[in-house]
């Protein structure tokens, strides 16, 4: 066993360890806490694996204690569940953190984000993406959520701006107020949009439904 003396006191190597692994669970595991606490957009530990809030609602049982039902993303597999938190239980809330990084391309690794400042080269599998792909545009910048430091879901705001790169033009006859047509944008995907749209139009889309929102 091997003694090293700091300050005074007597540390052996088993200590440093013990030590070291601690700090690691710190860095790990924030906190403990009532479901009370959970808020959508929060992540938690659900059956050992990070799980993000996507929705979450408070319930009452006359005169038995309350839960919580929630609904929860996978941050590794995609998948999504639904359960429910008593107000006796304890949930373990993980630290998490935005940065904003470019998207600069994709690969059968995944897709990679660089960051601005380090050029430090972070990577989000298809599954952390999933149908938010088709806004994906090379160069520009996205939010990031992490997990310990760890990226693992893309974030995008409630809507965002796209050029056409594609529009038919009207038809004679098409007059009625609410006739739309099909273009499509940067990233490739068809949007539903007025009939005045037209090639070289950047228009504002929502990314909840991909509905067309207005021309900038």
């Amino acid at each position: 066993m091997i003694f090293l003396y700091k300050g005074g006191y007597k540390i052996n190597s088993e200590t440093i360890i013990i030590v070291a692994l601690f700090q690691n669970l710190q860095a790990k595991v924030i906190h403990m806490a009532s479901p009370t606490e959970i808020r959508k957009g929060r992540v938690i530990v659900y059956q050992g694996a990070p799980h993000l809030v996507i929705e979450m609602l408070h319930r009452t049982q006359g005169r038995q204690a309350g839960f919580v039902q929630t609904t929860l993303r996978n941050l590794q597999s995609g998948s999504t569940t639904t359960t429910k938190f008593r107000s006796t239980d304890n949930v373990e809330f993980m630290h998490t953190s935005t940065q904003k990084l470019e998207y600069s391309y994709k690969d059968p690794d995944g897709h990679h984000f660089m960051d601005l400042e380090t050029y430090e080269d972070s990577i989000l599998s298809d599954d952390m993406i999933g149908d938010d792909e088709c806004f994906l545009v090379e160069g520009n910048t996205y939010d990031i959520l992490l997990v310990d430091d760890d990226p693992v879901r893309l974030e995008l705001p409630a809507s965002v701006e796209a050029k056409v790169v594609e529009a038919p033009d009207a038809l004679r006859g098409d007059t009625a107020g609410n006739v739309l047509k099909p273009v499509t944008i940067t990233s490739g995907i068809t949007i539903q949009v007025p009939l005045f749209i037209k090639k070289d139009d950047v228009i504002k889309i929502s990314t909840s439904d991909r509905s067309y929102l207005g021309r900038v």
